[in-house]
């Protein structure tokens, strides 16, 4: 089964590559939305995704989003990709949703009008989170917070790396509610952890960014 993966950049989409690897998904590219030189959401910038990309072994398909972005202008930018998986032969998409059901509504709404069908690998209950953040834990994968709403999360945990036994109670775990972020930076499908450091921490409309920046070991 031959599948493009949506990719954040996140530990969320990185373990559900993960998972679909070993349902025997073959994955033909990663798929990225950027605003800029960042990935949408994460805040990571273009050069640590594409970093991703080659320790995976996988094309980095990247969706340059203007900002603000009419969903308009998304679906029609994603419609160029989901042609471009089939021109490939993939004709189904990997996501990284847990529980949201309007999420997973809308993303097999978007699929089906273009003849492609969505794969959650990871899709669980809100009471699972606690598990399924331990099963990562347990197997190696580490993320860096990279954003966090401030009125979900204190904005000192922005920059911190990723434990979620050190959340506060009420926070989602995997910040499926979008609490905060992450920056995937080790795991077992990295064959190394990618070297980087958190430059700086700023605001911008209304959430706390780390500025991220790779370096050489």
């Amino acid at each position: 089964m031959k599948a493009v993966v949506s990719w954040s950049s996140g530990k969320d989409s990185a373990w559900a590559l993960w998972r679909a690897l070993d349902a025997g998904v073959e994955p033909v590219a990663l798929v990225t939305t950027f605003h800029g030189d960042v990935a949408t959401m994460q805040g990571t910038p273009r050069t640590l995704v594409e970093t991703q990309a080659r320790l995976v072994g996988l094309p980095l398909w990247a969706v340059n989003l203007p900002w603000p972005c009419p969903n308009r202008v998304y679906e029609e930018r994603m419609a160029a990709i989901f042609s471009r998986a089939r021109d490939a032969g993939a004709i189904h998409v990997v996501f990284g949703d847990l529980y949201l059901e309007d999420v997973r509504a809308y993303r097999e709404e978007l699929c089906s009008s273009q003849g492609m069908t969505p794969v959650f690998p990871l899709w669980c209950t809100p009471e699972e989170t606690p598990g399924l953040a331990t099963e990562l834990v347990e197997a190696g994968v580490e993320a860096v917070i990279s954003c966090v709403d401030p009125r979900a999360l204190d904005p000192g945990f922005c920059g911190e790396v990723w434990n979620p036994r050190r959340l506060p109670d009420g926070v989602d775990p995997m910040g499926e509610k979008g609490e905060f972020h992450t920056f995937c930076y080790a795991g077992p499908f990295f064959p190394s952890p990618i070297a980087f450091e958190v430059v700086s921490l700023f605001d911008r409309d209304g959430y706390r960014w780390a500025s991220l920046q790779g370096r050489t070991t």
